[in-house]
């Protein structure tokens, strides 16, 4: 393409900081840029129409980790390392709502709640075991217990009578959010360029000289926030993980509130005011779902819709109003990667399925680099 004087010299000179990706990470890295470089030039490279990826697809939900998550995560962490990541999530919400506001957000503290399904009773029993345990690992973060078992009001079927929740997790509205931070961004000064993928990038030690499709132009520091697209940047630390959601249309005196895990966390679901969005089935296909592909595959989409008409909606008609599906960033560790790539190249991914709760704060490290 072919640029203007004009265009070359308001976008594409002098540019101090340049962001790949759009997305909770990027747009607070940029915001924390600002704050502490007020005169600086700041753009952000997106390659989608709206933030591709996981920003504006995920399901809202402001967590940090069922009972189940947590148990899982202790076999491959420490007790340490789990706080760590716990606290990290509280403080990335936190910083979340401080920014935005919780109206603007929509923030809902209803609580959370894992259930589980009949065929799995010794995982049902040792989750309710670990309940004083995880309570008590978790002690240092909550000052207070977190996880208590209540029973099923919901009339959820085929599942046990007692459901884990949590008075810490709550919802958010995903598009609010990333309205919100766009909005912000653009009031700070900050360019934002869509439907620009960056194809290669050379560090020259003084400066970064960035090729995308359309141009190739020099910048001091080169920052990435592409999480499920950081493959290649991290040397495969980090892998694509699609997620596929269904939402229904308005269902008539629903009394579903709250945010709700399945299945280990592999399965998530929520209301949406009057509506149910119901996501995951990852699990069916780890490999066809190691994709950066936005698509639907029929395996999964019969599961979520069998399991919502046979345990979370036994009793109610419903109807699919739409579907849909975002790539998160995932790896073998749950410690997201935030760190210098090179002289003037730097990256912050693999916010491992919890962009919402950390995606804040791993932008500020992200910025903090520099």
């Amino acid at each position: 393409m072919q640029l203007s004087y004009w265009e070359l010299k308001n976008w594409f000179s002098n540019v101090d900081f340049t962001i790949v990706g759009s997305g909770i990470v990027g747009l607070h890295c940029a915001l924390n840029l600002r704050e502490k470089f007020p005169k600086s030039k700041i753009l952000i490279l997106e390659k989608g129409v709206l933030p591709q990826g996981a920003s504006t697809k995920n399901a809202g939900f402001a967590c940090f980790g069922s009972i189940s998550e947590i148990i899982d995560d202790l076999k491959t962490h420490s007790e340490e390392e789990v706080i760590q990541l716990v606290q990290k999530r509280i403080n990335g919400l936190q910083l979340l709502r401080k920014r935005l506001g919780d109206e603007v957000i929509d923030f809902k503290p209803y609580g959370g709640y894992e259930l589980f399904l009949n065929n799995d009773e010794d995982f049902y029993n040792h989750c309710l075991q670990k309940i004083p345990f995880i309570n008590d690992v978790l002690k240092p973060v909550f000052k207070s217990d977190v996880f208590v078992k209540e029973v099923d009001r919901f009339n959820f079927k085929d599942i046990f009578e007692y459901l884990i929740f949590n008075p810490f997790e709550g919802q958010i509205d995903t598009g609010n959010m990333m309205q919100a931070l766009l909005k912000e961004a653009i009031s700070n000064d900050i360019l934002i360029l869509n439907q620009q993928n960056v194809t290669s990038f050379t560090d020259n030690n003084s400066f970064v000289e960035v090729v995308t499709s359309e141009i190739s132009f020099k910048t001091n520091k080169l920052l990435f926030a592409t999480n499920g697209f950081a493959s290649q940047l991290t040397n495969n630390q980090v892998k694509p993980a699609r997620a596929q959601v269904l939402i229904t249309k308005p269902i008539e005196n629903l009394d579903i509130k709250g945010t709700f895990h399945l299945d280990q966390g592999y399965y998530y679901f929520r209301n949406v005011g009057n509506r149910i969005l119901f996501g995951g089935g990852r699990n069916l296909d780890f490999e066809g779902e190691t994709t950066t592909e936005f698509n639907q595959t029929e395996i999964i989409q019969n599961k979520l819709e069998q399991l919502l008409k046979d345990v979370i909606l036994p009793n109610q008609t419903f109807e699919i109003e739409h579907r849909w599906s975002g790539i998160m960033g995932v790896g073998n560790h749950k410690k997201p990667i935030v760190e210098q790539i090179s002289s003037n190249v730097y990256c912050g991914v693999r916010l491992g399925g919890m962009g919402v709760a950390i995606g804040s704060l791993i932008g500020k490290e992200l910025a903090d680099l520099i």
